[in-house]
């Protein structure tokens, strides 16, 4: 009896063994391939928030952000959502919607325009950010041995025009011209800076230079009065308050025959006779693949350097050149002048 009971004993324990080994194997078969394919779908499905702060609505700071999030959605498809933000041109908006991005926690800010990564920059040092339509990244951002990289949380995209070129060009249009004019924003730190570039440019062609400035767009329309009552010609530099006031420009310019050179292509389009301009787009886009290897491939900002347009186009307004009498050289492109 005794021996049966322990055959049996034996038995089940060999059962139970059995048992337990092939629960065993098919955990380890299951557990460790599924927690992998987790992780593998988490990581391919990740879901990313990008905050856009763009100082205010005109066609060069339009398609730069168009070109940011054509490149994201390029590589990230459904995986991405822009929270855009337009500021009216008011910068202390800027700093509001920043300090809304920082609060939802998004992946990422992009910052269309000097006032708007100034916004950023004080809002978070922790959250990646990224300038466009930046003329001068040291200037904007307080960076007294600029080297082309910032050393915090942010990089991005330059949208500084070939400055001397623009005074070539300047020069070659109007090589008879003595007395030209700059009308710009003083509010603009980079319009400061292209001022004191353009100036040194075509002070050695041998103009004599003048800055007429305004600190915002209600003295647009007297200073420019004054500035094309003294001067031959006129230089615009990439300045967001000019870009949304070149209607008034043109209306002072255009009936005066003082014929402006722009610093690109939207204020060309709206009052300028030529520009040596990039692609607003393209700069954008540029901005979308940095964007991207931060996210994804998580690139520190610190040392990405910032990044230029690759190619400059010489464009010309057809209808303010044909109201002025003037015919150009080859080789300039027809650009759509603004309604």
């Amino acid at each position: 009896m005794k021996k049966k009971i322990a055959v049996l004993l034996l038995a089940a324990a060999t059962a139970l063994s059995l048992t337990a080994c092939s629960g065993g194997s098919n955990a380890s078969k299951s557990g460790p391939s599924s927690s992998a394919s987790s992780a593998s779908k988490a990581s391919a499905g990740k879901h990313y928030t990008v905050g856009i702060c763009q100082l205010v609505q005109h066609p060069a700071l339009d398609a730069a952000t168009k070109g940011f999030q054509k490149a994201l959605t390029d590589k990230l498809g459904s995986r991405v959502t822009f929270n855009m933000q337009n500021a009216s041109g008011d910068s202390p908006t800027c700093a509001v919607i920043c300090n809304q991005f920082v609060s939802s926690n998004v992946d990422l800010i992009m910052a269309n325009a000097t006032p708007a990564l100034q916004a950023a920059q004080t809002a978070t040092s922790k959250i990646p950010i990224l300038g466009t339509s930046v003329t001068d990244y040291g200037t904007a951002l307080g960076i007294s041995n600029w080297s082309g990289t910032t050393g915090k949380n942010i990089s991005g995209t330059s949208d500084l025009a070939p400055i001397e070129q623009q005074a070539n060009l300047l020069h070659e249009l109007f090589p008879k011209a003595k007395k030209v004019g700059i009308i710009y924003c003083s509010a603009e730190p980079n319009s400061k800076y292209q001022d004191k570039v353009i100036k040194k440019a075509l002070t050695k062609l041998g103009y004599t230079c003048k800055d007429y400035t305004f600190s915002d767009s209600n003295d647009v329309q007297s200073v420019t009065k004054t500035a094309a009552s003294e001067s031959d010609v006129i230089y615009l530099p990439t300045d967001n308050t000019v870009a949304s006031n070149t209607g008034i420009i043109k209306n002072v310019c255009l009936p005066a025959k003082v014929p402006v050179i722009a610093g690109e292509e939207g204020i060309c389009a709206g009052c300028g006779v030529a520009t040596l301009s990039i692609s607003y787009y393209d700069l954008g886009y540029t901005t979308g693949e940095m964007a991207y290897d931060i996210l994804v491939n998580h690139a520190n900002p610190a040392t990405m350097k910032v990044k230029f347009a690759p190619k400059y186009t010489k464009e010309y307004n057809p209808s303010v050149c044909k109201a002025m009498g003037i015919t150009l050289p080859s080789g300039f492109k027809a650009i759509k002048a603004s309604s």
